[in-house]
């Protein structure tokens, strides 16, 4: 019977922790008590451990943040200096011109181009992947906020894993009716937290103040906060916002059941109705409402999710990485979602960690940084470099606030 060298595993495992950028994280601690972008850090150091000749890479950084990009960019460069041949799969056009020798473009499973990256330009892969012109990457909102949906005051969030560790750290915040207000930071600074928390789907202790409409309310899960008017997309639509094996029909009317029914009866009729509403509205490529969700793109699948939060006519719909791993197009249109939304008096939390679509898509922005917020800009004010400085804790000039 063999046995295992776990001195040695944990001497591996800690090196290539460290080469990924995880050094702080015990090769012991159980991966589903990390962070999505965790998560998919260790995927890749497991890949990367094999010491293999050819590494595909399928969205590698969808959930990373901007400076764990970059090292997983630099270890790429030296894999290829070693000989390694790298496949590399994304749709953040700026990673791809950054490390690719040749772009491949794929549309509806097909190749329709392979040239040197030398040869292209961002716009031109664009204009190849939807098979159009795409002028505008984040279309013109008009912001007209009014009176202050949810105001969040002096609110904590405990680790349910290490119950004297604060994820949020007395923090506050005001969402107006008509604005979409950006949540902009690292990987691990909370924000995922922070909202979970709000929305009631989070297990750690919270404590503060939170008012909607001006009154006091409690959000103990996830049904509470759905009939106080909160919605929320998840980060990780598989996992928290969809039922992979079911129907279209049957994801979007999930959480609007009542709606649908009658006396515990699901009225069928109405079910279609309310699907096929959305599925023209938010243009969602499936031949019917009874196909399976798990066969659609990632694009068809967020904008399910977004038809199964709006059938609940939110008042305040967060959006927690909206448009991770979909292409190009699908992005636009759910960017053109987002603004008719806010034009119709929606309030919309947005995280992202793509700091152009926080700045494009945004016209308040927050920025955390371990739990707290340290900085807000108005849109006409915020840069990448303004972001990213308050993002990793560095001291602000300027336009500062205190939480």
């Amino acid at each position: 019977m063999g046995t295992f060298d776990w001195d040695r595993l944990n001497m591996e495992s800690e090196v290539w922790l460290h080469k990924v950028g995880l050094q702080s994280i015990s090769p012991e601690r159980l991966t589903g008590t990390l962070g999505i972008g965790q998560q998919q850090l260790i995927e890749i150091a497991k890949a990367l451990s094999k010491n293999t000749k050819i590494l595909i890479l399928d969205e590698p950084t969808a959930a990373l943040a901007e400076h764990e990009v970059g090292i997983l960019l630099n270890l790429l460069r030296e894999l290829r200096k070693d000989g390694v041949t790298c496949i590399y799969i994304s749709h953040k056009l700026n990673e791809v011109f950054d490390i690719a020798d040749t772009i491949t473009v794929l549309r509806d499973g097909a190749t329709v181009a392979s040239h040197p990256a030398s040869e292209l330009t961002q716009d031109k892969v664009i204009s190849l992947m939807v098979g159009r012109e795409l002028n505008e990457r984040y279309p013109s909102i008009t912001f007209n906020p009014t009176d202050v949906a949810m105001s969040v005051s002096q609110y904590s969030v405990w680790d349910h894993h290490q119950q004297n560790r604060k994820i949020i750290d007395n923090i506050s915040l005001d969402i107006r009716k008509g604005e979409v207000l950006g949540i902009a930071g690292l990987v691990g600074s909370g924000r995922s937290e922070l909202v979970m928390s709000l929305f009631g789907s989070f297990h750690g202790e919270a404590k503060g103040t939170v008012m909607i409409d001006g009154k006091p309310t409690t959000i103990k899960n996830a049904e509470h906060a759905i009939k106080n008017g909160l919605a929320l997309v998840s980060e990780d639509r598989k996992k928290y916002g969809l039922v992979l094996s079911e129907s279209i029909l049957k994801n979007i009317t999930l959480s609007s059941l009542p709606k649908v029914s009658s006396v515990g009866i699901i009225d069928e009729n109405e079910e279609a109705r309310y699907t096929n509403q959305f599925m023209n509205a938010l243009k969602i490529k499936a031949n019917s409402a009874e196909t399976v969700v798990g066969t659609l793109s990632g694009g068809n699948q967020q904008k399910v999710v977004l038809g199964k939060w709006l059938l609940t006519n939110p008042k305040i719909l967060i959006l927690d990485e909206p448009t991770r791993g979909i292409d190009v197009g699908a992005k636009y249109e759910i960017y053109m979602i987002i603004k008719q939304l806010a034009e119709s008096g929606t309030a919309i939390i947005m995280i992202s960690s793509e700091l152009p679509e926080v700045l494009g898509m945004s016209n308040r922005i927050l920025v955390m940084n371990e739990g707290r917020f340290t900085a807000e800009f108005d849109r006409n004010e915020a840069t990448q470099e303004k972001i990213m400085l308050a993002a990793t804790g560095g001291k602000m000039y300027g336009h500062e606030h205190e939480y």
